[in-house]
């Protein structure tokens, strides 16, 4: 019983499986928050686009 906690304590497969799910969550955010801040730009650039064509019509 003893050789089975000790195999089953050194067994770091489940670790890294973990250590790549949190890497990926942080891609996912990072990956979201830099489309919402460009989306966000480009929404303000077509506006002042916008403004300016129907205020020169």
């Amino acid at each position: 019983m003893t050789k089975l906690l000790t195999r089953l304590m050194k067994d770091e497969s489940g670790a890294t499986a973990i250590e790549y799910g949190l890497i990926a969550a942080l891609i996912g955010v990072a990956i979201i928050t830099g489309a919402r801040s460009l989306g966000t730009a480009l929404n303000n650039k077509f506006s002042s686009i916008a403004n300016t064509v129907n205020t020169t019509n």
